[in-house]
């Protein structure tokens, strides 16, 4: 079975305990960009990483984002989104699909 985590603050991310994901609690952008490096290197598939530390771990989310593993997954935290998640919807779904067919006006 594959090794998926969620890595943000306390209050956003303790729930994610309780579904069996592997839970880090981070605040700063630096320490979470560690942390997704050594998530990789342990193998994990899937990490999931509040908005706020996914908009700190940009560099690094680029360096994964062509790889099968892991797959960054950004998600709202204990504040609410703050759209980063369908913004990597929407980005994703333009390079698969070449054009934009869920946002254009």
């Amino acid at each position: 079975m594959a090794k998926m985590g969620v890595i943000g603050d306390k209050d956003s991310v303790m729930l994610y305990k309780a579904v069996g994901l592997d839970v880090f609690y981070e605040t700063d952008g630096d320490k979470a960009n560690r942390r997704l490096h050594r998530l990789a290197r342990e193998g994990y598939a899937v990490v999931f990483v509040t908005e706020q530390l996914y908009a700190a771990c940009s560099d690094t989310v680029k360096e994964y984002a062509n790889e099968a593993y892991p797959a960054i997954v950004p998600i709202p935290d204990s504040h609410g989104s703050q759209g980063a998640g369908m913004q990597a919807l929407k980005e994703n779904v333009e390079k698969a699909v070449g054009v934009d067919i869920l946002f254009n006006n």
